[in-house]
């Protein structure tokens, strides 16, 4: 169709007099900081179909790129010029050079201009074969856009200057609808007045009370309410709940998350309840599930743990973030609940440097699901959306699923992720998970342009990987992760073996003698006086183990610190032993 003569395209649009072609697009998104450039998306015929709607003139470019550059890149240019509607297909090289496809696989449906704005509507198969087009899968898609007030002339289209940008977006969610009753009550949790210091990263921590509901209520859909501005700001938002033990008080706690000094009402907050990342938009619940609240087994408070990135050390910036959420008494068949499965993060997360590419991988056990489901659900739950998570040296992220030694269909996956860009991805068919299922979170990494090991950790720079499993009915289970085997590890670089070390004085815990010791790897390399990869390893190891440990193998006359520099050779010789997995 687009080889035809162009005059005869326009002929077969039927809906240009109406301005339109009459067929809703589900999606829609603005792709500019202005409002300038609208992006409509939807299936159509077994194809994708797409509609933009631009305040110009002149061409309208639109395409996907692997980085959100130019290079390498499957584009698409139409517009409407003296009357006569145009759609080109092109791609670009590695040094982004525009050429036109001899394969066009873009199929014009509809286009209109008047004086201010240009729409084209388009369609194109989400396979097609073709080695300059880029394929349309479940996986993070980074569109790029582009405008001119010019048309198309015979030497191409001109330089677009600075309006042009990339988005990252997921063409293929399959999303539940998100059209909600006319009136549907809602309440806010969102931060007042937070300052942001001026460092790379800060986990904010806020306790809120839920309203009291005389009635079980269901929350339907939850939004992100993320202040004007702060949009690169505000990386995550995690809502926790918390004891029902407490009073009205430790609302006014608010404190950096994961602190010395955080009070102690914190730590009872250990199931998620609901998870958003940067890029994401609202999350509706399926029809038949909701998120329960009002009744002894809920929530009476809750923590709202709000990553902050900040990269730039930008100073006085104050914050007012958070999520709301809509609620209904029309309650629905089931509750839903989270499971968080993966890696724990943790020091012993370690990724080399210089990698262009490195997996690590999470276990959810099947002892770990056997347990928890026997105990309440024998027929298992079942899962309708997932979120995956890692930070910046992330690339790609799949949760298996395993059954009796065989894989099943994957429950998720994310093959060009975009840490800009993570919110859940609902599932096309809800999964049912079954007492002795396992399930492995998958992570790729590329630190190619790192000279540091990557460590498990909070910060943006550090890594993690994750999954959070919405799902049905809820159990009495949030966490599913495993951990590496540090005695593994050390082997692995060539460590035999490893001894608890011993103090001098019984008087002193053994973290009383380490706090002694520079806190540099660097410096603790030489304190320990093996290499740096040993050392590298086992500083945080040794400082991660509680007093109460050590005081008590200590006292069982278990631990010394064998082939020290001091006394070469002593030691009881007890290997370490260490716990593998975790099932909360």
């Amino acid at each position: 169709m687009c080889g035809w003569p162009l005059l005869l395209l326009w002929g077969l649009l039927p809906g240009a007099a109406a301005g339109g072609s009459g067929r809703a697009l589900p999606h829609q998104t603005v792709l500019d900081s202005q409002g300038k450039y609208w992006l409509s998306w939807g299936p159509r015929g077994g194809r994708l179909a797409f509609r933009l709607e631009v305040r110009t003139a002149g061409y309208v470019g639109f395409g996907f790129s692997p980085t959100g550059a130019m290079a390498a890149a499957d584009i698409v240019v139409g517009g409407v010029a003296q009357g006569r509607p145009y759609l080109q297909d092109y791609f670009t090289n590695a040094n982004r050079e525009l050429k036109k496809d001899t394969q066009q696989d873009y199929h014009l449906e509809y286009a209109m201009e008047n004086s201010t704005h240009t729409i084209i509507e388009f369609t194109r198969e989400l396979h097609t074969c073709d080695i300059n087009d880029k394929s349309i899968t479940e996986s993070t898609v980074r569109v790029i856009w582009a405008y001119h007030h010019e048309d198309v002339g015979e030497a191409g289209p001109k330089y677009h200057d600075s309006n042009r940008g990339t988005k990252s977006l997921r063409l293929l969610n399959h999303e539940t609808s998100k059209v909600l009753p006319t009136v549907v009550p809602y309440f806010d949790l969102v931060n007042q007045d937070v300052p942001i210091p001026n460092k790379g990263t800060t986990y904010w921590c806020q306790m809120f009370k839920i309203p009291v509901f005389q009635e079980k209520h269901h929350v339907i859909k939850v939004e992100p309410v993320i202040q004007r501005g702060h949009e690169s700001l505000v990386h995550h938002i995690l809502l926790y709940q918390c004891s029902s033990s407490f009073n009205d008080s430790i609302l006014d706690y608010g404190h950096e998350c994961y602190h010395p000094n955080m009070p102690d009402a914190f730590l009872t907050c250990e199931t998620v309840i609901f998870a958003w990342a940067i890029g994401g938009e609202g999350f509706s619940y399926p029809p038949h599930v909701g998120l329960s609240l009002g009744t002894p087994l809920d929530p009476r408070y809750v923590l709202l743990e709000v990553h902050y990135d900040n990269p730039t050390y930008k100073e006085g910036l104050i914050d007012n973030s958070g999520l709301r959420l809509f609620h209904t008494t029309d309650i629905r068949k089931y509750d839903a609940g989270v499971i968080e499965a993966g890696l724990w993060v943790s020091l012993f997360h370690t990724i080399p440097p210089g990698m262009p590419e490195f997996r690590s991988e999470g276990h959810c056990t099947l002892e770990c699901l056997e347990e928890a489901l026997e105990a309440e659900k024998p027929s298992g739950i079942h899962v309708f959306a997932v979120l995956l998570h890692a930070h910046l040296a992330g690339r790609g992220i799949r949760l298996r699923h395993f059954r009796k030694g065989e894989e099943m269909r994957l429950l998720a996956y994310d093959d060009d992720f975009d840490f800009n860009f993570q919110e859940f991805q609902y599932l096309k068919e809800e999964q049912t998970i079954l007492p002795g299922d396992n399930l492995i979170t998958e992570c790729r990494y590329n630190t190619k342009d790192r000279a540091r090991m990557t460590w498990g950790g909070l910060s943006t720079r550090n890594e993690m990987c994750l999954s959070y499993l919405l799902y049905y009915p809820r159990i009495n289970l949030t966490r599913c992760a495993s951990i590496p085997d540090i005695m593994e590890q050390l082997q692995f670089i060539g460590v035999k073996e490893i001894y608890r070390p011993v103090t001098c004085d019984d008087k002193m815990s053994f973290l009383f003698d380490m706090s002694k010791v520079p806190k540099t790897p660097t410096r603790f390399r030489d304190f320990l006086g093996g290499p740096e990869e040993f050392s590298l390893l086992l500083y945080p190891w040794l400082i991660f183990f509680t007093e109460e440990e050590y005081k008590t193998n200590l006292t069982k006359g278990n631990g010394t610190w064998a082939k020290s520099r001091k006394n070469p050779g002593q030691g009881s010789k007890k290997p370490l032993k260490w716990n593998h997995t975790e099932c909360t």
